[in-house]
């Protein structure tokens, strides 16, 4: 079956920003400007077509990513919107990876926000063009310069504003084309749907040419061709300035920058036609990156039975088939969705296809376009679709998919680790088997979400990234799975590392019956970089512990750090050197090493003069300003550290560094210090050394 878009013809974006700035909204009415929903969902009334969960319509906030599909200029556009509040900026991250552009929405009240920044950074990482658009001009205290020049000093970026807005806050009446030298206005009766053009106001015209002429200059800081223009004093045509950011954007040398009121229905149109001109088509982007793994012989991975090879894949249909599962969602009707991003080739519904992640062949029952929760049945999919399969049984976030003829392995994703846990029961003996079964499915459709059991109490502990990110879990387990459960207070997931080198002797050797078993194991422990977990090296010399037995070594080492000496913590950023040990000809086995190791990696650990880490997180608070020294004063009791204060429009903006194991309820608190006028943000930073007395402290409950 032949494509129903070309390649060229196709955009793969994201919507992105921080919680409030609107993409949602945005996304609204781009599927109403296109065609696609016959009237506008607002989300205040819960009514938005992406926020489709009943947890998202009731608080109003993007949770997990929607796929959609519209139409605009005979050029396809697949959008993801993504959640904008930090405890799910997991979903941000696994669909950055799989888009070829980005739609970068904020506030023009607030500008760069502290969420904005942080998709920004993961933008930057998966190096993914972006248009930015200057959302809520219509708002009191909105100002577009303000927000161009801290996209420009808060995130390193070279914003390339490309309209200027006619009236602000509530006279915003329009906007200025600075390419096209029009004024753009939009009809309300036709909720934004009718657009006329117009002469550009007479107070305006001197400051569109100025910053048209600022167009030109930044280009030619880019771009050869329009540089040779601008140094020759001849006018650059409009249609070689639009070719010109297109390759500047692509670069990723320039952003352009547009503006309008979503919720207003003024300023859409002209970011579609931005999408179509500026971000890029699957053919824009390079070929993705995977290997191929020819085995020799069987043995652990990379050992000198296996060669790893690079492997490209152009987005071409003609090219053997490969696709990304980046997200698996449950779903009532066929258990499960495989979100996927097709790099080439092209697959039928029920194909069989290799998870070259796993070795393993799965067929595809059913292609699906999705529509957020509604969909479309394909026939088949082609490079460049994002599309979702039904019927893969073992597939997980980040496994690949691929013709079996031509296998490849595409790189997969990271996800940070979990910073708060709750512990969690089952209030009746039935609903023990089917909460199990319901945090199984919860974890495989959301890698930041873990579950575990503790080994001192028993218990059972679900692991997210914070607060609500935990409530949105417990409350999907009541309604969507009919699980009722007891849930525990927070409890803050600390870690443990060392402070000083240390060595240790396990030994191993048992007689029972007529079997022996015999091992011998010296480890050598020491700090490592922070951020470099486990590292495992064999310094022993002469053969001391047969080859046969290093994997099991290596094994038991990586056990003894799941849980540390101080309060049972996992540990992390740790150097283990084997330096020694015996062993004998028939009484040494896997078994009897791993045991040693284990032993040897514990001794040293205890000695090693083991220390706790605690999760710090940056808070920001937005305050007005009779309330910034009950903020300051309050931050500083939590333990916190003030690290910047600055005028945001009329408000006082307050940052600081506090441990989250102080932050528990400070919603409450924050609210009765302020009259509930103030309102914060808190994201992850890093990990930091607890205080001698408040580590003592934690070591006693344990």
């Amino acid at each position: 079956m032949a494509r129903s878009a070309q390649l060229q013809a196709t955009r793969n974006i994201g919507i992105m920003a921080h919680i409030d700035a609107g993409k949602t909204t945005t996304t609204e009415r781009i599927l109403f400007y296109t065609g696609v929903n016959y009237k506008i969902g607002e989300v205040h009334d819960g009514a938005a077509t992406m926020d489709w969960m009943q947890q998202e319509q009731e608080r109003g906030i993007t949770i997990t990513s929607a796929a959609t599909t519209c139409n605009w200029r005979d050029h396809r556009i697949n959008i993801i919107d993504t959640p904008g509040h930090v405890d799910f900026t997991v979903e941000v991250e696994r669909s950055l990876r799989v888009l070829d552009g980005a739609i970068a929405v904020f506030c023009g009240v607030g500008g760069v926000e502290p969420q904005s920044e942080t998709v920004w950074r993961q933008a930057d990482k998966y190096h993914v063009p972006r248009v930015a658009f200057v959302n809520k001009m219509d708002r009191m205290g909105a100002n577009f310069d303000n927000v161009v020049s801290m996209i420009e000093d808060r995130l390193g970026a070279r914003p390339l504003p490309l309209q200027l807005p006619i009236g602000s806050e509530d006279a915003f009446s329009g906007v200025v084309d600075l390419l096209d030298r029009k004024a753009l206005y939009w009809d309300e009766d036709s909720l934004g749907a009718q657009m006329r053009r117009d002469e550009i106001p007479a107070e305006l015209a001197d400051d569109a040419e100025l910053a048209r002429e600022q167009i030109v200059e930044r280009l030619a800081d880019f771009d050869d061709e329009v540089m040779a223009k601008f140094l020759d004093g001849q006018q650059v045509p409009t249609e070689e300035l639009r070719a010109a950011i297109r390759r500047c954007t692509l670069s990723l040398d320039v952003v352009p920058v547009l503006c309008g009121s979503a919720f207003k229905n003024k300023g859409v149109q002209p970011l579609l036609d931005a999408v179509v001109d500026y971000l890029p088509s699957p053919l824009d982007v390079p070929p993705v990156q995977g290997h191929t793994t020819a085995v020799k012989k069987r043995g652990p991975k990379n050992a000198p039975g296996q060669e790893e090879k690079l492997a490209l894949r152009k987005a071409d249909d003609a090219e053997p088939f490969s696709a990304l599962v980046f997200k698996i969602q449950s779903d009532k009707h066929s258990g499960s969705l495989a979100y996927l991003r097709v790099y080439s080739g092209t697959a039928k519904s029920g194909e069989a296809l290799l998870n070259s992640s796993t070795g393993k062949k799965e067929r595809v029952n059913r292609f699906l376009r999705m529509h957020a929760n509604k969909r479309q049945e394909l026939e088949e999919v082609h490079a460049g679709d994002i599309v979702a399969a039904v019927g893969l049984k073992d597939v997980v976030t980040g496994h690949t998919l691929c013709s079996a003829k031509d296998p490849i392995v595409l790189e997969s994703l990271d996800f940070p680790d979990p910073v708060i846990s709750i512990a969690i029961e089952p209030k009746t003996t039935a609903d023990m088997d089917k909460l199990a079964g319901s945090l199984d499915r919860l974890a495989i459709e959301d890698p930041s979400f873990k579950v575990s059991t503790d080994a001192e109490t028993g218990q059972l502990l679900i692991s997210g990234m914070g607060e609500l990110h935990l409530e949105i879990i417990v409350d999907r387990l009541l309604r969507e799975f009919g699980v009722d459960a007891n849930v525990g207070r927070p409890q803050v997931a600390y870690k443990e590392t060392i402070s000083a080198s240390a060595t240790g002797r396990g030994e191993y050797v048992r007689q029972a019956g007529g079997t022996s078993e015999f091992a011998i194991v010296e480890i050598e422990v020491e700090p490592g970089e922070t951020g470099s977990g486990f590292v495992f090296e064999n310094a022993a010399r002469g053969g001391a512990v047969p080859f046969e037995f290093l994997e099991a070594v290596e094994q038991g080492c990586r056990e003894s750090v799941d849980s540390g000496h101080l309060g049972g913590y996992p540990v992390v950023d740790v150097h283990m050197r084997l330096v020694g040990g015996e062993a004998h000809e028939t009484d040494s086995s896997e078994r009897a090493f791993g045991i040693a190791a284990a032993m040897a990696a514990n001794e040293a650990l205890s000695k090693a003069s083991p220390i706790l880490l605690e999760p710090i997180m940056d808070v920001e608070v937005v305050t007005p300003e009779e309330f910034r020294g009950a903020i300051q004063g309050d931050l500083n009791s939590r333990r916190g550290q003030i690290t910047g204060i600055e005028m945001r429009g009329s408000a006082q903006l307050v940052q600081a560094e506090v441990p989250l194991s102080e932050m528990f309820g400070y919603v409450s608190s924050v609210r009765s210090m302020t009259q509930g006028r103030a309102s914060y943000t808190m994201r992850f930073a890093h990990y930091a050394r607890v205080p001698d007395a408040v580590m003592k402290e934690i070591v006693a409950h344990y």
